[in-house]
């Protein structure tokens, strides 16, 4: 094992120990890579590398912390990976929220309320005919985050919404080429949201299913005519 992960590792170790929490500061360099017996250049590089993935938090002249480690702020250093993604990767993508969020509206369904419901209800509402497909598209961002936000896991919400943010350029395409894409995405969101006012999981899931394939199915219809 390399040194600088060694040293990554045994950081590592103070957090999950709980001997290190959300923003404590780490002792001082000197200090603590004596205590993991460390060279001190090792311990730097270990903590450069926490620091890009935001577990760390290097402060000049204060010193370095513990970050949050709120789930938001940790998915961004797959969110900086997903925006690296080249037009073909788009398809995989959607394939991973093929396979996330029709789970993620099952969970949010068993906790669905009245509130919920109204929120979907006045996003829906709020688009028409004469939205314009950045409109839609930011609409459907939000109609997806409210439900993945309501399934109650806040992992499984970050990476849905890491993802579908990295899916944007293709929707606007689909907007501006597929006829009825307004009318089409508004019936969708309607029927995932009375799925959730029943209660039923299996329907909500399927439904979700179903609107997700739709525009992977689009992509990747697109894609191969433009490549054949």
């Amino acid at each position: 094992m390399a040194v600088t992960d060694e040293a990554i590792l045994k950081i590592k170790g103070m957090i999950t120990r709980g001997e290190l929490g959300p923003g404590d500061r780490l002792p001082p360099e000197k200090e603590l890579s004596e205590h993991l017996g460390l060279s001190r250049s090792s311990m730097r590089e270990a903590v450069k590398a926490l620091e890009v993935i935001r577990v760390l938090d290097v402060r000049r002249g204060d010193g370095t912390y513990v970050t949050s480690l709120e789930p938001r702020l940790l998915l961004e250093a797959i969110s900086f990976v997903v925006d690296l993604h080249d037009d073909d990767s788009v398809l995989e993508l959607f394939a991973v929220r093929r396979i996330l969020e029709p789970e993620a509206t099952a969970l949010a369904t068993a906790r669905a309320n009245p509130a919920l419901i109204t929120r979907l209800g006045a996003q829906i509402d709020s688009v028409d005919g004469s939205t314009s497909v950045e409109g839609l598209v930011e609409h459907d961002l939000e109609f997806h985050r409210t439900i993945a936000d309501a399934a109650g896991n806040r992992y499984l919400a970050s990476l849905i919404d890491s993802l579908s943010s990295s899916t944007v350029r293709a929707r606007i395409w689909r907007g501006l080429t597929q006829e009825n894409a307004v009318e089409r995405t508004l019936a969708e969101h309607r029927g995932i949201v009375t799925a959730l006012e029943r209660g039923d999981a299996e329907l909500a899931r399927a439904l979700t299913l179903v609107h997700v394939s739709g525009v992977e199915a689009w992509l990747r219809e697109w894609t191969e005519t433009t490549t054949a």
